[in-house]
C-alpha cells in the first residue's frame, strides 16, 4: 500500500479504523476456508460431494439474507452500545463455525454449521454496517469504503492462497483451527469500541444508527 494511503488510514477515525482491522482478521480468515470448502466436504465428509457442498454454501446465504433484513430494523432502533454488543457476540459465534468443521464427519453436521454461520453473519453484519455508517469521516465516504474494500480484497487474495497451501502440506484441521483463531482475534479487537471511545460517542447513543 502507498504512503498515501497509510497516512490516510492514519487521518481516519479510530471507530473506523477499528472495524476495518476487525474485518481484515474476520473476512481475510475465513478466506482461509473458501477455496477448500467443497475439497474438504468432498473428500473428508460421509455424504459430502460437489452437489452437497453447493448446498452447504447455498444454506449460508440463504439463511444470512433471511437474518439481516429483520435484524437491520431492530438495529435502527437501539444505539451503540446495543449495536457493538450485538456485533461482538454474533463475531465470537462466527469464530466456532471453523471448529465444528473439525468434528464433522456427516454432511448434516456441515449444514449446520453453515447454518450457524449465515445466523451470526445476518446478526453481525446489520450492526457493522449500522456503526460503519454513523461514523464515516464526513466528506470521505467513498475513499474510507474504497480503502476498507481494498484492504479486505488484498487480505483475502493472500490468505486465498496461504489456505490452500496449509491444506495441502499441513492439514484441514489445522487451517480450521488457525480461521477460527483468526476470527476470534477479530472479535477481540471490538471489545476495544467499548472502551476509550464510549464518552465521545455518548451523544450518539439515543439517536438511531441509521438516518431515517
Amino acid at each position: 500500500m502507498s504512503a498515501i494511503g497509510v497516512k490516510e488510514i492514519k487521518k481516519m477515525n479510530r471507530t473506523i479504523k477499528l472495524l476495518i482491522l476487525s474485518d481484515i482478521f474476520v473476512v481475510t480468515g475465513f478466506g482461509l476456508i473458501d477455496p477448500i470448502l467443497a475439497i474438504f466436504i468432498n473428500d473428508k465428509i460421509i455424504g459430502g460431494t460437489i452437489f452437497t457442498a453447493g448446498i452447504a454454501s447455498s444454506l449460508f446465504w440463504i439463511v444470512k439474507s433471511l437474518f439481516q433484513l429483520p435484524v437491520s430494523k431492530y438495529v435502527d432502533k437501539h444505539g451503540f452500545n446495543y449495536s457493538i454488543k450485538l456485533l461482538i457476540g454474533s463475531t465470537f459465534l462466527i469464530s466456532l463455525v471453523p471448529i465444528l468443521y473439525i468434528f464433522s464427519k456427516h454432511i448434516n453436521l456441515i449444514f449446520l454449521a453453515q447454518i450457524i454461520h449465515g445466523i451470526a453473519s445476518g446478526l453481525a453484519y446489520p450492526a457493522w454496517l449500522g456503526i460503519w455508517s454513523t461514523y464515516l469521516d464526513k466528506g470521505k465516504e467513498s475513499y474510507e469504503w474504497s480503502m476498507y474494500s481494498t484492504i479486505v480484497s488484498i487480505g483475502s487474495a493472500i490468505s486465498g492462497a496461504t489456505g490452500a497451501a496449509i491444506a495441502e502440506f499441513i492439514g484441514f484441521t489445522i487451517t480450521f483451527i488457525l480461521v477460527g483463531l483468526v476470527s476470534l482475534v477479530g472479535c477481540l479487537i471490538l471489545i476495544n469500541l467499548t472502551k476509550k471511545n464510549y464518552q465521545l460517542i455518548n451523544d450518539n447513543l439515543k439517536k438511531p444508527l441509521l438516518p431515517k
